[in-house]
Formats: structure tokens, C-alpha cells, sequence
């Protein structure tokens, strides 16, 4: 039987939902990915939106590589890109579930309460020890490790989050039922 895995060529949307379940560690720490949102090209909420610019070029590819910038000027925000290179599409990683590292994460962030460590773009990059130097690096060879989920997870989705453009657009993604979601999902969709 074949390892399952993710098609990062496809659309943000698909590749945000089927990223749930996934365990992503950076140097060993990490946990199960509960939390993302999609962002494309043609998305006013998007990076990518305006065109290429020295900020964003790696979100134009090539896929399966991540792009790492800094969100307020305060914390370091996590994406993998997909589509095709030169598209301009991401998905954020929004929230994990720690589980392994947990000792280093902790001390990483100065908090000891599991469902604070990893609940959050900025958090998952402190807890992960990731910076801007990660940007462009490819996701699926080291320090990166990332494993699809083995069996099929239930998925929520709704609006993202703080966001001033496209708003009501859902595709944000979480694990139905986690506590370690940055926010609770609203009325949320089962996908």
C-alpha cells in the first residue's frame, strides 16, 4: 500500500483541506496540523493578489516550499505554497496540535498550557522555531518533515480570520472538534 500524499500542484482549497490531519515537524518538533486557510492569486486577501514583489516571490513557486513572512512586523506567519509555479497561491498554517518536542516548544514560548503553544500563525512559527530564513525552503525534505494524514479526518470550514478583504470567503479549514484551533469555528460546514 502506498504512502498517501498531497498534491501540491492543485488549488489552495484543496491542498488547506487536505492538509488537516497532516503531522508537520521542522527539526523534529511539531504535531498534527488543525488549522489552515487558502489563498489564491485572484484573492484580494492574498499576498500574491498584486503580483510578484521581492516580499512574495516565493509564493509564486515553485510549489511544495514554504513562505515565511512577518505578520504586523511581530510574528513570523508559516505558508505552503501550490499551483504551478508563477500562479501566486498559499495556504497558512493557522494550528497544530503539539505533540512531539513539546519540552522545547514550551521553552520557545515561555508557556506551559498545550492548547497556547501552537494556537495560531505566530505561535506555530515561535513554538516551531521558524524565521524568515526558512522562506523558499522546500517542505518536503529537512528541516521539514510533513506526513499526510493516514485515514480521513472531519473537516469544518468557514470565513478566515483577520482579514479587512474577502471576509466571508470560506477557506479556513480546522479539525472538527479540536481545542487547539486558534478560534472556534462559527456555524461551521462539515466538508
Amino acid at each position: 500500500m502506498s504512502q498517501p500524499s498531497i498534491d501540491f500542484s492543485a488549488s489552495s482549497v484543496d491542498v488547506a483541506r487536505s492538509l488537516i490531519g497532516a503531522t508537520l515537524l521542522v527539526n523534529g518538533v511539531g504535531g498534527r496540523i488543525v488549522e489552515t486557510e487558502a489563498y489564491d492569486h485572484d484573492d484580494p486577501a492574498s499576498h500574491s493578489f498584486s503580483g510578484p514583489t521581492r516580499r512574495n516571490q516565493v509564493m509564486f513557486g515553485p510549489p511544495c516550499h514554504a513562505y515565511i513572512y512577518r505578520s504586523y512586523g511581530i510574528h513570523w506567519c508559516l505558508n505552503f505554497v501550490c499551483r504551478p509555479a508563477g500562479h501566486g497561491a498559499g495556504v497558512l498554517i493557522r494550528a497544530i496540535e503539539p505533540l512531539v518536542g513539546l519540552d522545547i516548544m514550551r521553552k520557545r514560548r515561555g508557556l506551559s498550557d498545550e492548547r497556547l503553544l501552537c494556537s495560531g500563525p505566530g505561535r506555530v512559527c515561535e513554538a516551531l522555531g521558524i524565521t524568515q530564513e526558512y522562506s523558499g525552503m522546500s517542505i518536503d525534505t529537512p528541516p521539514f518533515q510533513l506526513t499526510p494524514p493516514l485515514d480521513p479526518v472531519p473537516v469544518v470550514t468557514g470565513p478566515r480570520i483577520g482579514i479587512s478583504k474577502a471576509k466571508d470567503v470560506p477557506w479556513r479549514f480546522g479539525l472538527a472538534g479540536s481545542p487547539f484551533l486558534s478560534r472556534p469555528f462559527r456555524q461551521p460546514d462539515i466538508v
